[in-house]
């Protein structure tokens, strides 16, 4: 291709992939499948590196690419991003717009604009003749770092602004909004983390606060952020009257705003809306803590200005608080099945949000030094984001000298075999393989929902499994007879032949299940899914060296490691080989070049009969599909099985095809025939 036709070209995909951003995170209305979006970027990337003069600032391409920094500067604010002041029941807020109509010397109704206070971290974009040219935090509110680097990486905010012909794109435009994490993502950071034995997040604020002061972007580019702008700054060559208003316009232009978002006549309509957003909170797919309640007419904004740290004419009208304080009765420690040693504290039960809680991951000792937690102490718990329930802080003023430090044990409390803290982890680990706790944690992961699936192996009964010495490891399951479980406690002749049933079910498995099932370090669903498709077959995975599993995009230099120790270890070799003797078949998969199902997003509601959520979750995916927990008009098919919840509800009102159990098995079958 000659330069000027590549030139043309890029342009064009440039444009393209910009506008297809805008349809797909704004509108929430893609015009082409993901797989035609890679595609199109893929063909970008390959021009801009036959011809490097082509590459622009505002490239889809160019998101990811800046070096690591040595530390962040700072950058001043225009106007201040000041805080918010709080209310925390209706009369709080009817006294504010008393206190608002009072300064502005009216009796007339005031329209405000409502939205949900997202829970995360906000952030000012500046544009320059509609490219962004910086980012920043809020800071103090009168200066922020840096993180432009950063948050060029977030899909959601557009590298060049849409031309649109009722509003020229200003010479410089300032707007404000918040970056978060959603709570499947989060799910999904904190999952990852741990299949890498690090410590997970505590919440989705804290991640995306942490993912967004990487000195690398390419971290931040791992971490699922995203952003809703509420506002604007300085804007040059533009005048807005309301709030409202330049909502509208930063929607126009191609930034996201939160489609929640809402006028209201009056404070009585507001509070209103808070009472509806308060019942569909657990529904919504992010974090939120509030709504904030803004006077919509900028002019009147003006008029009130603010006080020393917050305006006159917004409030954040708050809900109850999910954090509580308790008594820290004891430390524990528990192993898990690779001997990470875990401290927990026991607590004094408490009601957080709603749940009571008793216990609450301290993660590693270096957390417990940090937060200096000793057992005694009064400490403040939250529950935040589907995740254990972890310690924020302790209330040092509440000590009363009688606290005890706590100090790691030497030796593992299960087996009493040694303990060490390898170079550069942050966790200890008992090194005794055959440890009891160890054991008992591959065999439940074995037996697990997500794994073989054994109907019936519960914690109780790998525990009297593995404390008996009926069981040493997962391959000895298929191995148990009758006579030796029903002995057990609770384990009745019938008992027995459901649970020999359930393991004779579960020998016919997939090998992605399987592969996960094994408990291979490092290996989470999604690896051993990547893994499975891209080998097809146990054999050939088995075989793999480091430099073939380091071809997977997906797969590092950790990762392929411990693969290739894995299934080097003979121990491991000789347990695999005794599950095939004893007629467990992992599936092989096709190879797949171009899942037949990229693009398509599939919403589960209700029972099915014949497969587990579970199962056709993973047959989804395996094609390349995707299973989402909501539904939206980006959804491709609702599932509709017994029982179905109000996913089917809005799936009519949004005019997503429903199907039943019988069609999904057909697509699932004939993947080709999805369309």
């Amino acid at each position: 291709m000659m330069e000027e036709a590549a030139r043309e070209r890029a342009a064009y995909i440039r444009k393209e992939l910009n506008r297809h951003n805008y349809l797909y995170y704004l509108l929430d209305d893609p015009e082409i499948s993901d797989a035609e979006y890679d595609r199109m970027m893929r063909e970008l990337v390959d021009l801009e590196e036959r011809f490097p003069e082509l590459i622009t600032p505002d490239s889809p391409t160019q998101r990811v690419g800046a070096r690591p920094l040595e530390k962040f500067t700072t950058i001043e604010h225009t106007i201040p991003m000041l805080s918010l002041e709080n209310g925390f029941d209706k009369d709080e807020i009817r006294a504010f717009d008393h206190r608002v109509k009072k300064l502005l010397g009216t009796d007339a109704t005031i329209t405000y604009t409502a939205e949900p206070k997202m829970d995360g971290t906000a952030v000012e974009l500046i544009y320059e003749k509609g490219l962004l040219a910086r980012a920043s935090t809020r800071g103090d509110g009168f200066t922020g770092e840096d993180i432009t680097a950063n948050v060029r990486t977030i899909r959601t905010v557009p590298l060049v602004l849409l031309s649109d012909p009722s509003f020229p794109i200003p010479g410089r435009m300032e707007v404000r909004g918040e970056v978060f994490i959603g709570l499947s993502g989060f799910r999904s950071l904190n999952k990852q983390r741990l299949e890498r034995e690090e410590a997970p997040f505590a919440n989705p604020r804290n991640a995306a606060a942490g993912s967004l002061r990487q000195l690398d972007p390419r971290i931040t580019a791992r971490r699922p952020l995203e952003m809703f702008c509420y506002g604007v700054g300085v804007v040059e060559g533009a005048d807005f009257n309301t709030h409202w208003e330049a909502l509208r316009i930063l929607k126009r232009l191609g930034l996201r705003i939160n489609p929640l978002a809402r006028i209201c006549r009056g404070i009585e309509s507001a509070v209103e809306y808070y009472r509806e957003i308060e019942s569909e909170r657990n529904e919504l797919p992010y974090e939120i803590d509030g709504v904030v309640i803004k006077v919509d007419d900028l002019g009147l904004q003006r008029r009130l200005g603010k006080k020393s740290r917050s305006p006159r004419w917004a409030i954040a009208y708050k809900f109850a608080p999910t954090q509580e304080s308790t008594s820290v009765v004891s430390i524990e420690v528990q192993v898990g099945r690779t001997g990470v040693l875990t401290p927990v504290a026991n607590l004094a039960p408490v009601s957080v949000g709603g749940v009571v809680v008793s216990r609450a991951t301290l993660h590693n000792e270096d957390e417990i030094a940090k937060k200096d937690i000793r057992r005694g102490d009064t400490v403040l718990v939250q529950r935040a984001g589907d995740v254990i329930p972890e310690v924020v802080k302790v209330i040092e003023s509440k000590r009363t000298g009688g606290e005890v430090r706590f100090r790691m044990p030497d030796s593992c409390p299960v087996c009493g075999s040694e303990v060490v803290r390898l170079s550069g982890e942050v966790a200890r680990r008992c090194i005794n393989t055959s440890c009891r706790a160890q054991v008992k944690e591959r065999i439940k992961h074995f037996a697990s929902k997500n794994a073989l699936d054994v109907d019936g192996l519960g914690d109780k009964l790998v525990k009297q499994l593995v404390e008996k010495g009926l069981v040493g490891s997962y391959a000895d399951l298929f191995a148990l007879k009758r006579d030796m479980i029903c002995g057990l406690e609770r384990m009745a002749e019938k008992s027995a032949d459901n649970l020999l049933a359930a393991m004779e079910k579960s020998k016919k498995t997939t090998l992605d299940r399987f592969v996960y099932a094994l408990g291979i370090r490092y290996v989470g669903q999604h690896l051993a899914n990547v893994l499975a498709r891209h080998f097809g077959s146990l054999e050939r995975l088995i075989g793999a060296n480091e430099e073939g599993l380091l071809d997977l995009k997906e797969v590092g230099p950790q990762v392929a490691g411990s693969v290739v120790a894995f299934f080097g270890n003979p121990e491991n070799r000789r347990n695999i080989e005794r599950l095939l003797a004893s007629g467990v078949m992992p599936e092989a998969m096709p190879l797949l070049h171009e899942p037949v199902l990229a693009g398509m997003t599939f919403v589960l509601t209700g029972t099915l009969s014949s497969l587990t959520r579970a199962q056709a979750k993973a047959q989804i995916e395996r094609l390349g599909g995707k299973a989402a927990g909501t539904v939206s008009s980006r959804t491709s098919y609702v599932v509709a099985g017994e029982n179905p919840g109000s996913k089917l509800d809005k799936a009519r009102n949004l005019g997503v095809e429903i199907i039943d159990e019988e069609r999904l098995k057909e697509i699932l079958g004939g993947g080709s025939n999805a369309s």
